[in-house]
């Protein structure tokens, strides 16, 4: 099954650079003309802008979302031994740089209708060892911070977001104060990764943080452990956000919030055309966050995602399983993982969920394909 000229794709990243392939080209080269690959304005001005639209102190560029997420750890000081909770319910990077570091993942279960860790499931998983925890805000849609935080200050525990997926995203208080996903915790991490919502044309990542004397520890980290050069005080990690990568993310952080916008109009589309299949369970939007709709994913509750998946696929209409099997699943943590875990909520995720194809460019005319290919699949 074809649109008019090009495949259906789960993200169409070729017709999002033509919009915007002048001020794109002219700023990559900028930086070829200029010869500094390596920091310089480029880098600069993308931290001070990120900083700006996120109202964070401090932004931190690294050269991946994974790198973030280590480095994180790394400056908090954490322990081999020290434990970290995760949901179980997330991509494996969350838990990777933990086990890494010779921290222990504790996974946990995950709210049935976001997907996010909640602050019920955290708090049952304290032991003396809990020094933090990693809230994802998976597929674009903040956990319930405020719930997270309270139970971290009464615990005394780090909390770090894990932000891959939800950067641009509104988290409103009970007060009604708000805030961007990945500025509410000790420490925030994101990913650059091309098909995110604001991705650059490679790998690239970023740190942050509203405290000072944290941020300069993740510099020296993220540095070779050095604060200033040639003089190492800790041994730390190579991670750097490149000039032209941060050249193109520049252009991309003024359009973000449109991308977002669009993201989130294709999904009210498709919520409207599937609401009326029994079936099938729409995304659940939360009270306290806006979604940003890295993915758009669905609930098969009749047993039979896996044939839906295939049909899909058999007519050339993309889609993808996030993800089918759980961390505490996973050989890479089966010695971490606690013998027997049974996490019914995660593990029904995992047999239940699917996603379509959402991104800046998708229109109603693609978006009828999409859903007319579902929707014969249930006639």
């Amino acid at each position: 099954m074809m649109t008019t000229s090009r495949p259906l794709q789960m993200v169409d990243l070729k017709t999002q650079y033509e919009k915007i392939q002048s001020e794109i080209d002219e700023a990559v080269l900028n930086v070829i003309r200029s010869t500094m690959f390596i920091g310089g304005p480029e880098v600069k001005g993308f931290q001070d802008e990120l900083e700006a639209y996120l109202n964070v102190k401090h932004v931190i560029p690294c050269a991946n979302g994974t790198d973030a997420l280590q480095i994180a750890f790394m400056a908090l000081g954490l322990q081999p031994g020290d434990e970290v909770i995760v949901p179980a319910f997330t991509y494996v990077a969350t838990a990777e740089v933990i086990a890494l570091l010779k921290l222990t993942p504790i996974m946990v279960d995950v709210d049935p209708d976001t997907f996010n860790l909640t602050p019920e499931s955290f708090e049952a998983a304290i032991t003396p060892k809990t020094k933090a925890v990693v809230p994802v805000h998976l597929f674009g849609q903040c956990a319930d911070m405020e719930g997270i935080i309270k139970v971290a200050e009464k615990h005394g525990i780090y909390v770090i977001e894990d932000n891959a997926q939800g950067i641009g995203a509104d988290y409103t208080y009970s007060d009604g104060r708000v805030a961007k996903s990945g500025t509410i915790g000790h420490i925030g991490c994101t990913s650059f990764f091309p098909s995110k919502n604001l991705g650059c044309y490679g790998d690239g990542g970023a740190i942050f943080t509203n405290d000072t004397a944290l941020a300069d520890k993740i510099r020296i980290v993220a540095n070779h452990g050095q604060s200033r050069r040639y003089y190492h005080d800790e041994v730390g990690v190579n991670s750097r956000l490149d000039a032209i990568q941060a050249a193109i993310l520049r252009i991309k952080l003024r359009h973000l919030d449109n991308y977002n916008t669009a993201r989130t109009t294709a999904a009210d589309y498709y919520d409207a055309a599937f609401s009326q299949i029994p079936a099938i369970s729409t995304p659940v939007r939360s009270a306290f966050s806006s979604h940003v709709f890295h993915q758009y994913t669905l609930r098969l509750t009749n047993g039979k995602r896996d044939e839906l998946v295939q049909y899909l696929t058999d007519k050339q209409v993309p889609c993808m399983i996030y993800y089918p099997v759980p961390l505490h699943h996973q050989n890479a943590f089966k010695e971490s993982a606690k013998p027997g875990l049974v996490l019914p909520v995660t593990e029904q995720l995992c047999r239940e969920v699917f996603s379509l194809p959402i991104h800046s460019e998708l229109t109603p005319d693609i978006q009828d394909i999409i859903i007319s290919a579902v929707q014969s699949y249930f006639e």
